[in-house]
């Protein structure tokens, strides 16, 4: 006992008195468990040494309290009527948003106008109900008439619109729509608005009129194509007379025009015209300022003198600044009148770039015609190359285009139906005069199957790709998830072999599809249609066109 006073005289007991402090914060539950009776062995239980209060669930007894208690049941069955609601609410959403949510559009096929051959025939004058027969060969979608100069603003009288209703009544039975051929820019003087010009100055300005010139012609320029003036004296005044005589010039951007011309295009919509191609749209505006044409360096005709149109330039009369701006106002009175017309040219536009819209890039009209593609399969000039020509025209990227097959010779090189078959699928629309040798030296078959060809996904929403096999020309037309067409053509006078660089996207093997007339004729031939070929081993008669269809091949 002595010796414990020691020890806590020695601050022992003002240690342990801190160590005791803390464990009287702490609060632990010391309990002491007498262990084996011999060896005088206990156990110590400190309650939880981590300090933290360990987690007891409730038992079975505990929770069967509440199983039949009227307050818990009642939370039980709300929280189950929610989940249900809850999921079958989203169950729901999810039906009404499948249901709801906007359709992937199908892609819309090409506008008719785009889609089929286009028949053309002559004069309104000479249309006759035999003409649906040239229809019904060519698989036309669109038949081309000429409406006379001298009653394009004479529509609404009484006579011509009963010939022009009869026109559309000729076709009423088919898909075929009515185009017409117009040409708007110049004026009978016998029509109303040449008569009003006479006693009223205000009207004309829609005319190219100099008043008081006195003897002298105001300008230099001649008739379109002769070797006289283009004025005509009226009175004391001059009115251009570029064209025919008895006609007088239009100013096709002037308002009194536009309403005119407007009216002309709304009323022949009104009797079932669906399509309208301008002619002299180069000559649709004049240089505000009368000035003399400017001799030409390269004169069409190197015989030519003052006294000739060919001797001039012409800069002062054709392809002005705003041209397209000028079409394109027509173009949105057809489209305002119907989605379903177009407005194009009935002639070459010789100069693409004259025709665009101010600061926007595409042309002012629907179905351009350029390019001497055409031309070129029929009738190349010497060293000419048919790969390029084609190649030149599709890189213009200046629309649809119309094929004037009109140009075509009467004997070319290229069978006729090799001709028809190679264009059918390049992206224009070809144009069958019912008079020319496309019509009669190509078959009924051949038509029949160029329509099927330009109704497939591949052509309406295809992509075209060339393909080099000097001298072949070849192309292909593919879509996703549609038969790809190969279309090769032989523009030389020996048979070829295919000899393609760069298709690493074609299959080894191809089906023949379609092959020109010239095929058909010649019995002796190896490529039959359905059979199949590499495009390595398949050899092209002389001046022909085959189709191949084929699956596409995946790129890797």
């Amino acid at each position: 006992m002595v010796q414990d006073e020691k020890v806590a005289a020695d601050g022992a007991d003002e240690q342990m008195l801190g160590a005791d402090e803390k464990l009287a914060e702490r609060r632990d539950e010391v309990k002491f468990i007498k262990g084996d009776q011999q060896n005088g062995d206990a156990k110590i239980d400190i309650g939880n040494p981590n300090g933290k209060q360990a987690f007891t669930g409730m038992s079975k007894e505990e929770l069967m309290k509440y199983a039949n208690d009227p307050f818990w049941v009642r939370l039980r069955w709300i929280f189950f009527v929610c989940f249900w609601a809850i999921w079958v609410g989203m169950l729901v959403g999810a039906i009404l948003i499948i249901v709801g949510a906007p359709k992937c559009a199908a892609p819309q096929p090409l506008p008719w106008y785009k889609r089929g051959v286009h028949a053309k025939f002559g004069s309104l004058d000479d249309a006759s109900p035999k003409d649906i027969n040239v229809v019904e060969k060519l698989q036309a979608a669109g038949a081309i008439y000429e409406l006379p100069a001298a009653l394009t603003y004479q529509v609404k009288e009484r006579n011509v619109e009963a010939q022009i209703k009869e026109l559309v009544d000729h076709y009423k039975n088919s898909d075929v729509r009515v185009i017409l051929d117009l040409t708007p820019n110049i004026m009978s003087k016998d029509s109303r608005l040449v008569k009003e010009a006479l006693t009223d100055v205000t009207k004309r300005d829609a005319f190219v009129w100099v008043n008081g010139a006195g003897a002298a012609e105001p300008t230099n320029w001649l008739k379109v194509g002769g070797n006289r003036t283009a004025w005509e004296k009226v009175g004391d005044s001059y009115v251009l007379s570029q064209f025919d005589d008895g006609f007088y010039d239009l100013k096709m951007n002037n308002s009194l025009v536009r309403q005119e011309f407007g009216d002309v295009l709304q009323h022949l919509i009104g009797l079932g015209v669906h399509g309208f191609r301008l002619k002299n749209t180069k000559f649709f505006m004049l240089t505000p300022n009368l000035a003399d044409e400017d001799v030409s360096t390269f004169p069409k005709d190197l015989n030519s003198d003052v006294s000739s149109y060919g001797f001039y330039n012409h800069k002062r009369t054709a392809f002005q600044e705003g041209l397209g701006d000028v079409l394109y106002d027509y173009l949105s009175i057809v489209k305002n009148a119907s989605a379903d017309a177009f407005l194009s040219v009935a002639e070459d536009i010789i100069r693409p770039s004259a025709y665009e819209i101010s600061n926007a890039g595409p042309l002012g009209i629907d179905l351009p015609i350029y390019g001497r593609f055409v031309h070129t399969l029929s009738s190349p000039l010497p060293n000419e190359n048919v790969q390029l020509s084609l190649n030149q025209t599709l890189e213009m990227g200046k629309g649809w285009l119309q094929w004037d097959f009109g140009v075509v010779e009467a004997k070319p090189k290229i069978h006729h139906s090799a001709i028809a078959l190679f264009m059918s699928l390049l992206p224009g629309v070809p144009v069958v005069p019912a008079n020319s040798f496309m019509y009669n030296e190509v078959s009924a078959q051949t038509y029949t199957n160029i329509e099927l060809l330009r109704k497939s996904p591949s052509y309406m929403h295809g992509e075209i790709k060339m393909y080099s096999a000097d001298p072949l020309v070849a192309y292909s037309r593919i879509k996703s998830g549609n038969p790809g067409y190969f279309v090769l053509l032989n523009p030389t006078d020996q048979p070829v072999k295919g000899n393609f660089v760069d298709v690493h996207d074609l299959p080894d093997k191809m089906t023949v599809l379609h092959v020109s007339d010239d095929y058909l004729n010649n019995n002796a031939t190896k490529v039959q249609v359905k059979a199949k070929f590499g495009i390595a081993e398949l050899e092209l008669e002389p001046y022909s066109t085959v189709i191949l269809t084929y699956v596409p091949v995946k790129a890797e």
